[in-house]
């Protein structure tokens, strides 16, 4: 394969992962269209890489055993894409869409010396996903979402240049505070799908009993244990907001309308009556007042 031939082989390579970023508009970043154009491509192939992983590990159908097995091979192709020596290298052996992802990753992580570490730790957390269902502590919680949410700041931060233990801190407070948003937001989706994300020592603080929800009974013991939550995930996005002020140029609105969105989220479950049966979202009726908080944002 020529240089020309392999840019084409890497543009599609592109172009097939921006298609699922796309695919998947309610999870990709609340405001993915501000995203400065260069960063694009390679946060398209950062997202397609775990959403495919992420699939491995929740999607129905596969037996645990299939889901690892999955999971493992994903990783081995990580690293073979890691440590490819050029672009036409791996674009060499293109034969499903599956390694169009990773023809497009390895290259994002050569332009950005991504860490493959980052990537890693996002599998780690999909392996879990796999056993999981239930956390004893919040430290247990915390640990996962440092590995399942917090890679994902650090990596779009490399993509932007920025490279620094301060904003990485804030990056990492604000996507465990977005990652616990969502599982309060899909407390009735996860509950039903046998898993539970609150805390077990926060339901047992608030004397909440799981019989209850398996009747559907959405109690005020309940509404207790995911106060408690919804306190501690507003505490982290307050300690990541000042990121949305170090970084520059439209990244900077990229980030304040994903930390406004995550919170409006919060907001919403907060004032539910019943997040076991209706689950918060954000509406195009959300869109004028979040324009409004980020233009006026101090």
């Amino acid at each position: 394969m020529n240089g020309s031939a392999g840019a084409t082989e890497l543009d599609r390579a592109y172009r097939w992962c921006e298609r699922i970023a796309r695919s998947h508009y309610e999870n990709f970043p609340v405001a993915s269209r501000l995203l400065p154009a260069p960063m694009r491509p390679a946060i398209a192939a950062i997202y397609a890489f775990a959403r495919r992983a992420d699939d491995f590990a929740d999607e129905p159908g596969p037996a645990p055993d299939e889901r690892l097995r999955l999971l493992d091979d994903w990783r081995a192709r990580l690293r073979t894409a890691a440590a490819s020596a050029s672009v036409t290298a791996a674009a060499l052996d293109v034969r499903t869409d599956d390694d169009l992802i990773f023809v497009a990753l390895g290259d994002a992580m050569r332009r950005h010396s991504l860490p493959v570490a980052l990537f890693e730790d996002l599998l780690s957390a999909f392996r879990q996903d796999v056993s999981t269902t239930r956390y004893s502590t919040w430290e247990e919680l915390l640990d996962y979402s440092r590995r399942s949410a917090e890679p994902v700041g650090r990596l779009v931060l490399r993509v932007a240049g920025y490279d620094d233990p301060a904003r990485d801190a804030r990056s990492d407070a604000i996507c465990s505070a977005l990652q616990l948003a969502n599982f309060w937001q899909d407390f009735g989706i996860d509950w039903r799908r046998g898993r539970l994300y609150l805390p077990l020592s926060a339901v047992a603080r608030a004397a909440a009993d799981e019989r209850d929800l398996r009747a559907g009974r959405w109690t005020p013991a309940w509404r207790a244990a995911l106060q408690e939550a919804i306190d501690r995930t507003r505490e982290l996005f307050v300690r990541g907001r000042p990121l949305c002020d170090a970084v520059s140029g439209r990244l900077r609105w990229e980030l304040r309308f994903t930390w406004l969105g995550g919170s409006r989220i919060l907001d919403k479950v907060e004032s539910s009556a019943d997040p076991l049966e209706r689950r918060p979202r954000l509406t195009l009726l959300d869109l004028p007042a979040l324009a409004l908080r980020a233009s006026a944002w101090r």
